[in-house]
């Protein structure tokens, strides 16, 4: 079993609706990902197809695409890891997806985007139904996409299921607020948070964070991997240390050792009451 993994996080849009070209700038960077020593990569969100809208059913791909399949090749080549996205076809619209393909070129996971953004551009699309973790190179990886991560839910399930990493692919701005939630995703489930961000003005701001928030003698050490600028366009590391990982998770009270589940009944609760009542005929 692995003692480290060094993720490689590419902060950097795709430029279009090329899907062509799109596929021939993911590969470069797949090249750049494997001369830094990655064990895999995380792409932003939607880097194939673009993340531009409107989008339907037909202009949608799937994982037996020449894009998807191109991406499975050059990981096999490389022996490195991917995380891809793009809008693929669901049952009736379209889906916000992510595939985590391992060494061997295998997609190990497809998982659908499930709070998708009905309130905007995203209400075209169709919402997955569940988060998944799968296993990498003996690694717990999760998935949440963009808005997901805007609910606590979202990453504590992923907990529930094993996640010890969990992996975000995002194209948001307004970074602040939700770069200090991943963080405090990563502390309250006692796992590793990834996320990456395209570049711009009010963007940017790719982040990796540790689970670890106090070191051997209860002094508070920094959770920080690294948070990137708005602007800039490139490939950052965040590595991390499965052992100390793992003998933390293994020890401290977070997690779901001492959780109070008879009382959480209400978060399945599906009403929506005041001041969250929304008029969605004009979304």
């Amino acid at each position: 079993m692995k003692d480290k993994i060094k993720i490689a996080v590419l902060q950097k849009r795709s430029p279009g609706r090329n899907f062509q070209q799109n596929t021939y700038i993911g590969i470069e960077e797949m090249d750049k990902a494997s001369k830094a020593g990655a064990d895999i990569l995380l792409f932003p969100e939607c880097f194939i197809t673009g993340y531009e809208f409107s989008i339907t059913y037909e202009e949608a791909i799937d994982e037996d695409s020449k894009y998807i399949q191109t991406f499975c090749e050059k990981a096999k080549e490389l022996s490195m890891g991917v995380v891809i996205t793009a809008f693929t076809k669901g049952d009736l619209k379209a889906r916000n997806s992510a595939f985590v393909i391992d060494k061997q070129g295998k997609i190990v996971m497809k998982y659908d985007k499930v709070h998708t953004c009905d309130f905007a551009d995203e209400k075209c699309l169709e919402s997955g139904e569940n988060f998944q973790v799968c296993d990498f190179e003996g690694v717990k990886l999760g998935i949440m996409i963009c808005y997901d991560r805007e609910y606590p839910e979202s990453a504590r399930i992923l907990m529930l299921k094993g996640a010890e990493i969990i992996l975000v692919p995002n194209d948001c701005c307004s970074m602040r607020p939700r770069i200090n939630a991943l963080s405090t995703r990563a502390y309250e489930n006692m796992v590793g948070v990834v996320m990456a961000n395209p570049p711009g003005k009010n963007a940017g701001c790719s982040c990796a964070f540790s689970p670890i928030p106090w070191d051997a003698n209860d002094q508070c050490v920094d959770m920080d991997i690294f948070v990137a600028d708005e602007y800039s366009e490139q490939i950052y590391i965040a590595e991390y240390d499965l052992i100390e990982l793992r003998n933390y998770r293994s020890r401290e009270m977070m997690g779901n050792t001492f959780r109070k589940v008879n009382a959480y009944a209400e978060l399945l609760n599906k009403e929506v009451k005041e001041p969250f009542i929304r008029d969605k005929t004009i979304l």
